[in-house]
């Protein structure tokens, strides 16, 4: 008897465990308690892709409608999607997964040689892209928020009746980086000759004159510049890049610096770039390749054909650079930085909200099927009872 107590508490351990689990299934479906539930082999495939805590601490309050992305996108209507691409994001390669890796009824029709692709709409000649891939640089070399929202309707409506066109949704969509790894990727993208000038800057129907916006460099490029002479200008667009491309320019007067104090321009700038990134239909950050691509798929209902890679290593991570002038990044990108906290916190939230409403659904799933099986279990078990008492009758009959 006394051998028999060890195996005995042994199996009451094991069963204890085993109800822990099932209860752990019911009571925390969601995507913090996946940690608990998943097996040896099964690795969670949208973990912390830069390896921070898969849980966070919320900075920002969002409301469920803020967090929830699911949008009813026509692509055989007249919905288009609309991708504002600021340099040195990472926009290059999602712009190429939009027109090469998405399962589409009819895929883009993309030629060897050929920068741009065809996205034509399922039975119609029409694109459902707006993207540097899809229509090149329709409103300009890299447009932002101000040229974009002014340029792609006027754009579209020129060339259809007006009077008959239906109501047409845009849905405008970016992709975010780390101030500090996108200035220094600019820096050397500069540094090998690159200018961007063919960009127009276009704000309240004009483009800004050279004195409200000044070139850094005096020839063709500014290819060999160092990073302390690239820092050092005062007008580079560089500086809060991310900002400057999402914020509704006219609010300050465009590119004249003398409208309002800097104060009150940086303030307003940071405020209209926040509130158009929430209002975005997606956003997604360079730093987190398979949650950009989770959201994307469960915003717009639909599915890419490979997964995202996560690529770590890039130019600007081949940069090093001492305390002192990472600080200095930092202040000359200071609102870059705070649009960046705002914009990582809400993706992050958004992410965790889209998986917790999945596991829902799935759960309710799962329990609506559990249902079905027990009617038709007690269907058949009342079928079984009726004829047992059916051939039960039969036999007494026969007995007689």
């Amino acid at each position: 008897m006394e051998e028999r107590a060890p195996h005995k508490l042994l199996l009451a351990l094991l069963l204890l465990l085993l109800f822990g689990l099932i209860a752990l299934q019911y009571v925390c479906p969601g995507p913090a308690c996946r940690p608990l539930r998943r097996g040896p082999g099964r690795a969670d495939p949208y973990r912390a892709e830069d390896e921070s805590p898969a849980r966070f601490v919320a900075r920002f309050n969002f409301s469920g409608r803020e967090l929830l992305r699911r949008l009813d996108f026509d692509i055989r209507g007249d919905d288009l999607i609309v991708f504002l691409h600021i340099q040195k994001t990472g926009g290059t390669t999602f712009g190429r997964h939009l027109v090469r890796n998405i399962q589409l009824e009819r895929p883009c029709e993309c030629r060897p040689g050929q920068k741009k692709c065809t996205c034509h709409r399922p039975g119609k000649r029409e694109t459902w892209l707006f993207s540097r891939f899809s229509t090149g640089w329709s409103c300009g070399l890299h447009a932002d928020w101000t040229e974009l929202t002014n340029c792609v309707p006027a754009l579209l409506d020129s060339t259809r009746e007006a009077a008959r066109r239906p109501a047409r949704n845009y849905y405008y969509i970016t992709i975010l980086r780390d101030p500090v790894s996108r200035y220094l990727s600019e820096w050397r993208h500069v540094q090998r000759g690159a200018t961007w000038k063919a960009s127009l800057h276009v704000c309240d129907g004009r483009s800004p004159t050279t004195e409200e916006l000044p070139s850094c460099y005096t020839g063709d490029d500014w290819s060999g510049c160092s990073l302390k002479e690239f820092m050092d200008c005062p007008y580079n667009l560089a500086n809060n890049r991310q900002v400057r491309m999402l914020s509704d320019l006219s609010l300050v007067g465009c590119y004249n610096l003398s409208v309002m104090p800097e104060e009150q321009r940086n303030k307003v700038l940071l405020d209209s770039a926040k509130e158009n990134l929430k209002r975005m239909a997606f956003f997604g950050l360079t730093e987190f390749q398979r949650k950009t691509q989770y959201l994307f798929e469960k915003t717009f209902n639909m599915n890419f054909i490979s997964p995202f890679t996560q690529y770590n290593s890039t130019r600007a991570s081949s940069v090093e650079i001492d305390e002192q002038t990472q600080k200095h990044i930092e202040t000359l990108n200071f609102l870059d930085m705070e649009l960046y906290d705002y914009a990582k916190d809400l993706f992050l939230q958004r992410y965790q909200y889209m998986r917790q409403k999945e596991h829902q659904e799935a759960r309710r799933k799962r329990q609506e099927q559990r249902k079905i099986l027990k009617a038709k279990q007690a269907h058949n078990k009342e079928q079984n009872d009726d004829n047992s008492t059916t051939d039960y009758i039969g036999n007494v009959e026969r007995w007689r």
